[in-house]
């Protein structure tokens, strides 16, 4: 594979504050790319926001550790099966009071899409003022690498094994952007962070929601638990993106659009060989993992072309 240059920031930047509320050392493992999507976002969100979250790798990042704060922010730490309700309950109070504040989580798939999926649907149903930013890598990486629904099929987890009888997970992942955005939110939207100028633009249309809830699944490699090279982080994503793996949409008031067209997608093993939980795959089941991509891909071209 060709290396390729990364996209430009370009005007990202404008979106930007001065201040970056997170410090330059953190808990994060080197070259995690969910510790760079919450760091930009609270660039963007600002001072006057409050963050929402519960146990998951950025947890250690946003609570601190010892007597140590390591974020400048106001930070909530939730219980895996309450975070949209609790922030149902903030919210109510600010507009109870009068008072103007951003109420964001940043949680991972585990949360998300599993465990807290009941009270973040309900939040969607009811059209709480919120933003829900999940990061996702594919399991539950803080207590060991343990398989979620957003893990992809035949994927390595240390619970689903590779070996004579198993093949890795069973299962397809489940898409939850797709399934918020059929809550018909006003706003849902996939994002990476090796694309900055798109993850910063859906970070601010989330931010000047005010008709319910905004949603944004962000793509986030585990370079260390996906038995990946520590500075892979970026190129993971990219390919993601580049093979159609992980396409980059909104659904803006039930208009679906692609906010990044891949005009020659490159094959699901340029992917796959970056990554250690793949390595596994034989040429047949590389052929189902291309299939289920392509099969994906063209249901959100589908709806796109529908706007």
């Amino acid at each position: 594979m060709t290396k390729k240059k990364l996209p430009k920031i370009g005007k990202a930047r404008q979106y930007f504050n001065d201040e970056d509320l997170i410090p330059k050392g953190t808990r994060a493992c080197p070259g995690c790319p969910a510790e760079l999507g919450l760091r930009i976002a609270l660039r963007v969100f600002g001072r006057d926001t409050i963050i929402f979250g519960g146990p998951s790798c950025m947890t250690t990042v946003m609570i601190g550790y010892g007597e140590r704060a390591t974020s400048k922010g106001s930070y909530v730490n939730c219980l895996f099966t309450n975070i949209p309700s609790t922030m149902t309950g903030v919210y109510r109070y600010y507009r109870h009071i009068g008072k103007e504040v951003k109420l964001v989580a940043y949680c991972g798939d585990g949360a998300m899409a599993d465990v807290s999926f009941q009270v973040l649907s309900g939040a969607a149903e009811r059209g709480e003022r919120i933003i829900i930013i999940c990061y996702d890598n594919e399991g539950y990486m803080n207590t060991g690498n343990q398989r979620s629904s957003t893990t992809a099929a035949k994927a390595w987890t240390n619970t689903s094994p590779v070996g004579k009888t198993l093949r890795g997970k069973e299962q397809n992942s489940k898409y939850l952007p797709l399934i918020m955005a059929f809550h018909g939110i006003p706003y849902t939207a996939t994002a990476s962070v090796a694309y900055l100028e798109d993850y910063v633009k859906k970070l601010t249309k989330a931010m000047n929601t005010k008709d319910g809830m905004s949603y944004i699944h962000l793509f986030t490699p585990c370079p260390s638990g996906w038995r990946a090279a520590q500075d892979s982080g970026i190129d993971i994503s990219r390919l993601a993106v580049e093979t159609n793996y992980f396409p980059l949409w909104q659904c803006e008031n039930g208009k679906f659009r692609l906010t990044q067209q891949v005009k020659k997608p490159e094959p699901i093993d340029e992917y796959t060989k970056l990554i250690g939980k793949f390595s596994h795959l034989t040429k047949d089941e590389l052929a189902e993992f291309q299939a289920s991509v392509n099969a994906r891909y063209a249901q959100i071209k589908a709806l796109s072309s529908l706007s």
